[in-house]
């Protein structure tokens, strides 16, 4: 066995090279990487004594595996005859040495796999870079199964370490008394650690078969303050709770969600740095907002400029503070919702429901003509018109905040029809996230398959309508028969303890989230819902929820402008100013126009003046193509740089809005409204 293992390795060794003796090139290749690892003088004499030495170590060192595999075998035999052990003391240590015998094994594997990876590098053409691609995305995943073993069997190892010290503790109790606190620590310590067995998740044996499952290498990062002793023994306490970061290949960060023992209570420091740092900078920007006379949101957002991947870069959790800022959008959609009766939209419904339609499908039209004359994808262009057609509901909402709503008799109030054709975009949005798998599909489909696709799509509107038709049922039952009983229960537990009122009506509002997003429908309009179903009980349960929440919805709100901060990138704005300037003044001009045509047709001849109003809050480009571009982005639908313009074009938009808006206040809203609306 011992000269077999001996000849199949020179055989190895030795038959690259015989088979790289013909081709001119190959022996170039060669006596370059030759020349490399022995020096310009090296001859081949001394080429040959190099292989046969490290072949004869080689050979020594497999010769001396296979001595200790047999001790090995032996000693586990004498173990397992031994009757003085314990069956529970035989398993550990025949246990133990099968370790050290996979520890060995494994070891002589990843010698042959490195021969073998060498001999398909030898074998094949330098020039073919496929070839290589090949050769390294194999030797890259022999290198991450070989960690993932080795992690293993280094876990194995700490837990028979841990078994160890247990058995010698054991021994010493033996043959000693315990008084009576060492026995009651003793049981304590028993049940720690079933307890710590029973809640232990399996997270890494149970995913690491799945498919789909991918072994990435990854780089954890400490704290960077490594000047104090004070500093380093925090490192080794944050090392044992898992509280470092992991960097993967793509530059990806990832922080802890759920560590292995969960009877430690632990916090994110980072994230909790990046919100005390967002909330202190954003009152000397909105502070300053507010000195020029713009609104304080713009303020929030170059906060966000400032702490973000542009400025200072300060903001390590960044997908966190996004998703906290996600709720000050449902508590700002809750707030309008509860200023806007389910009699106002009763009023607006048709107009709500009929203008946001018509201007998507203007915005379609008008971005597959400008795709075809650019030579664009259909799918791409359709992407990118609809992601502008839509418009932010929480920029509108702070500019109708504290205005008059009430009109002449007969006539339609500009803010209903305003924030009925935005919640409709927003119901929109939850459709067009629902459509754009189907969408991807259609991109990479060839033209037989279209006509499915499209029956795909009209089968998911056709699902999306049955959703809304049920939640607007529940809606209907809920104000018939639920919401003033639970209201007045509220209200009378609450007495002397706003703790309750808010709890209860913030698990409201998130039931209604969740019951739209369990039926396809977007969460923001499960927000406006509960709203607007609590507005129905009166003008005095408004003024006294919206005391309690208001302050809760600010908060929220300056983190979630902060967040869209964090995707603004002023040197790109500088460098493609002029061609961002044309874009965004075309977006805002053609939605402009575009409102005014439909509004036209669809509004009453008494109310045609607010159209003006309605068609000005609507010109600009809605937050959530952030997410959109970011999933089509990601999905292949667009490219880098139709992103970026996407961005920048939205944030520019966004930053022209308040203008518009004031411009179409001065011209159409009497004097009296007008203060009150500005």
């Amino acid at each position: 066995m011992k000269a077999t293992g001996f000849i199949s390795l020179w055989t190895l060794v030795s038959l690259p090279c015989g088979q790289l003796a013909n081709p001119a090139e190959h022996e170039d290749v060669v006596k370059h990487a030759i020349k490399l690892h022995r020096g310009k003088g090296a001859v081949i004499t001394q080429r040959k004594q190099w292989v046969l030495e490290s072949c004869r170590k080689l050979s020594g060192l497999l010769r001396q595996k296979n001595i200790v595999l047999n001790k090995l075998k032996n000693a586990i035999r004498a173990v397992e005859k031994d009757a003085g052990l314990s069956d529970e003391e035989k398993l550990f240590q025949v246990h133990t040495f099968e370790i050290f015998q996979k520890e060995l094994n494994e070891s002589e594997n990843s010698v042959f796999q490195a021969i073998h990876g060498l001999q398909r590098a030898l074998q094949g053409d330098y020039k073919d870079v496929v070839n290589m691609k090949e050769s390294s995305r194999q030797r890259l995943e022999a290198l991450r199964e070989a960690a993932i073993k080795e992690e293993m069997e280094y876990v194995e190892l700490l837990a028979a370490e841990k078994h160890q010290v247990e058995a010698l503790k054991n021994m010493q109790h033996q043959n000693k008394s315990l008084s009576m606190l060492d026995e009651i620590l003793e049981d304590v310590r028993k049940a720690a650690d079933r307890l710590e067995e029973e809640i232990e998740e399996h997270a890494f044996d149970d995913n690491k078969s799945v498919r789909g499952v991918n072994f990435e290498a990854v780089l954890r990062v400490e704290e960077d303050e490594t000047s104090s002793k004070r500093n380093a023994s925090k490192r080794e306490v944050e090392d044992d709770l898992g509280l470092s970061m992991l960097i993967d290949s793509q530059n990806n960060q990832y922080i802890l969600t759920k560590p292995r023992d969960s009877t430690i209570p632990r916090a994110d420091h980072h994230f909790i740095k990046d919100i005390v740092t967002i909330g202190m900078l954003s009152l000397p920007c909105g502070w300053l907002c507010t000195t020029i006379g713009l609104p304080t949101m713009f303020g929030y957002i170059i906060c966000g400029v400032l702490l973000g991947p542009s400025g200072l870069n300060s903001i390590k959790s960044i997908v966190q503070v996004e998703t906290l800022g996600e709720f000050g959008v449902f508590f700002t959609l809750f707030l309008v919702g509860l200023e806007f009766s389910p009699e106002r939209l009763r009023k607006v419904w048709k107009i709500s429901l009929q203008g946001p339609c018509y201007m998507t499908v203007l915005m379609i039209a008008f971005g597959l003509l400008w795709g075809h004359l650019l030579q664009i994808r259909p799918t791409q262009s359709v992407f990118i018109s609809t992601c502008l057609s839509l418009s932010s509901t929480p920029l509108v909402s702070r500019f109708l905040a504290g205005s008059v709503r009430g009109d002449k008799e007969g006539d339609i109030d500009y803010s209903s029809v305003l924030l009925g054709m935005l919640v409709m975009q927003d119901v929109q949005l939850g459709l067009f996230i629902a459509v754009m798998p189907t969408l991807i599909q259609a991109g990479m489909s060839t033209y037989s398959s279209i006509f499915k696709e499209i029956l795909r799509i009209l089968i998911l509107i056709g699902q999306i309508l049955l959703s809304l038709a049920a939640v607007f049922l529940l809606c209907l039952v809920i104000k018939t028969y639920l919401i003033g009983p639970y209201y007045r229960k509220l209200h009378a537990e609450s007495k002397g303890n706003k703790e309750i009122l808010i709890l209860g009506i913030t698990a409201f509002t998130f039931l209604m989230l969740t019951i739209t997003e369990l039926l396809d429908v977007s969460m923001e309009l499960g927000c406006f819902l509960a709203g607007a179903l609590i507005s129905s009980q009166g003008h005095m349960v408004t003024e006294e929820i919206m005391c309690c929440i208001e302050p809760i919805r600010d908060f929220l709100a300056i983190i979630f402008f902060a967040s869209i901060g964090l995707h603004v990138f002023p040197t790109f704005v500088i460098y493609e100013l002029t061609v961002l300037l044309f874009l965004t003044l075309s977006v805002v001009i053609m939605k402009f126009v575009l409102a005014v045509l439909v509004l036209s047709l669809i509004l009453p001849k008494t109310s045609q003046y607010i159209k003006w109003i309605v068609s000005a809050g609507l010109a600009q480009v809605s937050e959530f193509s952030f997410v959109l571009g970011s999933r089509a982005r990601r999905a292949g639908i667009i490219s880098r740089e139709v992103y970026l313009l996407i961005l920048s074009v939205t944030t520019l938009s966004l930053l022209l809005a308040p203008a518009l808006w004031r411009a179409a206040i001065m011209k159409c809203v009497p004097r009296p409204e007008r203060r009150s609306s500005t």
